[in-house]
């Protein structure tokens, strides 16, 4: 299956981008990173994320770690939302504390350093595989047909006979 064809629920979401529920509910109430594939409707319904929304989640909470005002996040997040799915893979996103910028080439990046401020920067690449290699641990669901589809965790057996008893 592919990427575009599974959705991750709001706690399996959580575990790979490494937020609180709190935070992803927060941030989805604020329009900051909203689910794709299926938003909240109302009480008891399920937020379903896609892999590109945990890529954003994560970006989010490095920079907030970092001490970028949530100002300049929400710009950063919009511009994330402009650009292709493909691009973000090959994206390093650098700041300054004040603003966020995208660089694409070693030559961007390189400039940037030049400037003599302190910088630092969030290789999208890289965040990209870490969502990877979590989701690939946790359950996602088909978005066509609601089928949970079991991680590589092999001590999770309850998955395995909800799926077989269905």
């Amino acid at each position: 299956m592919t990427s575009e064809e599974i959705g991750y629920r709001g706690p399996t979401a959580c575990a790979a981008a490494g937020i609180t529920y709190r935070q992803l509910d927060y941030w989805a109430r604020t329009g900051l990173v909203e689910p794709s594939v299926r938003p909240a409707y109302g009480s008891g319904t399920q937020r379903l994320y896609s892999f590109r929304d945990i890529v954003v989640l994560k970006i989010v909470k490095r920079f907030l770690d970092t001490g970028v005002s949530l100002q300049n996040i929400r710009s950063a997040v919009q511009h994330l939302r402009e650009r292709g799915f493909r691009d973000l893979e090959r994206m390093t996103l650098m700041s300054d504390g004040a603003t966020v910028y995208e660089c694409t080439s070693p030559d961007e990046v390189h400039a940037l350093l030049q400037g003599g401020q302190g910088i630092f920067g969030i290789a999208v690449g890289v965040v990209w595989r870490d969502v990877e290699s979590a989701l690939s641990q946790l359950h996602g669901e088909r978005i066509d047909t609601g089928e949970t589809l079991v991680g590589h965790n092999p001590a999770d057996e309850l998955a395995r006979r909800r799926n077989r008893a269905v």
